[in-house]
């Protein structure tokens, strides 16, 4: 099918938004998800927006909060830290948002290791 620049746009602004996947969106409009893709990428290039990282984004979102979860601070137990161990803190969460950006997660002492899907083969 043939659709106008102004329909490719809107298709293209829904992939972006996250409305639809461009899978969907090609067995919804019958197009190729390469098609659903380009119309995605006209719309971004169109309003000058960012690329998207997608689904990978989302999953690296979801292992912070989970980890936030599992380890919750407040205001006070910092408040109540010395200085060394604010750094240490910081260190930590470093260390940790690196190792999330590669696609791993550390627990407990170090000897389970939990990796993510998208590094996996």
């Amino acid at each position: 099918m043939k659709y106008t620049k102004e329909q490719r746009l809107d298709i293209g602004h829904r992939i972006y938004d996250g409305e639809i996947t461009k899978y969907e969106a090609a067995r919804q409009y019958g197009i190729s998800s390469s098609t659903a893709r380009d119309y995605m990428r006209m719309y971004r290039d169109e309003n000058q927006l960012s690329p998207k990282k997608g689904p990978q984004l989302f999953r690296e979102k979801k292992l912070i909060q989970e980890r936030t979860k599992s380890e919750p601070h407040n205001l006070e137990a910092y408040e109540s830290m010395s200085k060394d161990e604010l750094i240490q803190e910081l260190i930590k969460a470093r260390i940790a948002e690196a190792r999330l950006k590669k696609g791993y997660e550390v627990k407990g002492d170090g000897s389970v290791i939990r990796y993510s899907s998208k590094n996996t083969k």
